[in-house]
């Protein structure tokens, strides 16, 4: 409630204090100042990157790599082929990377794992990880996030880390377009050497016939036939009249197992 002197001062046209019930006054709105440029007043010095965007970034580090050879070898459980492993391709980025100002920096890994055994009955660990990845130039500008997959076996401990390190090789070489400079496998042309023809018809018909076939044979010659489209190719049989090798070898095959009798 007021008290006597408020109510005396607001009869006489006076009001020290404001009313009760009257909204607070609307605090000053401070102008809008934007956060300093931590680029502005820049100078790279001499071993600093050239300030451009990544898209161009990147295309340097393209072009300054160029290639990289399948100069590894793998010789294990009967098979071999040459290959680009984790820190060849590392270590030929990372310079060059380095150089203009690129990172390349994994931002989400979606990973899942189940276990498994090897060819020598050893228990395994599998891991396979999807990679998101943030590539970032000089200036602080970036591409659009990326992906790449990579998976593992390991025994211990380590499956995690070398599935990321495969994505890592996938994104650096599928990103980078980065060839081998390998022959082309269509620089090369080997003739193909006569190949056994198809069997005729009337080879198939003497088979059938002949008592030494086995009901075994006659259920594959059938299987063959089906493959070969020749089900219903006719042919003469044993008694100088026309008939399917189809009918022909049913009819042959009953007879064998007594249920022409």
């Amino acid at each position: 409630m007021s008290t006597l002197t408020e109510r005396a001062a607001a009869a006489a046209g006076r009001c020290d204090s404001p009313p009760q019930d009257a909204p607070a006054a609307a605090p000053d709105v401070e102008d809008y100042v934007p956060a300093p440029d931590p680029m502005a007043g820049y100078e790279p010095g001499d071993d600093d990157p050239e300030m451009v965007p990544v898209h161009l970034a990147w295309l340097r580090v393209r072009k300054e790599i160029r290639a990289i050879a399948k100069g590894e070898k793998y010789d294990g459980g009967g098979t071999k082929f040459n290959f680009r492993g984790v820190d060849t391709v590392v270590n030929t980025f990372g310079p060059v990377t380095l150089k203009h100002g690129v990172s390349v920096l994994p931002v989400v890994v979606d990973a899942t794992h189940r276990d498994t055994t090897s060819s020598q009955n050893k228990k395994m660990r599998e891991c396979t990880v999807t990679v998101s990845w943030l590539v970032m130039g000089p200036m602080g500008d970036r591409l659009p996030l990326l992906q790449s997959c990579g998976e593992a076996l390991d025994s211990a401990d380590k499956g995690t880390a070398k599935a990321q390190s495969v994505a890592l090789r996938v994104l650096l070489l599928t990103g980078g377009l980065t060839p081998t400079h390998d022959k082309d496998p269509d620089s090369s042309y080997i003739e193909r050497g006569n190949e056994a023809p198809a069997r005729s018809a009337n080879s198939y018909r003497d088979e059938i016939l002949d008592k030494k076939t086995s009901q075994g044979r006659l259920q594959q010659i059938s299987y063959e036939l089906t493959n070969l489209r020749m089900l219903g190719q006719k042919v003469i049989n044993e008694v100088n009249e026309q008939e399917t090798l189809d009918a022909l070898g049913r009819r042959i095959y009953t007879e064998r197992s007594g249920g022409g009798q």
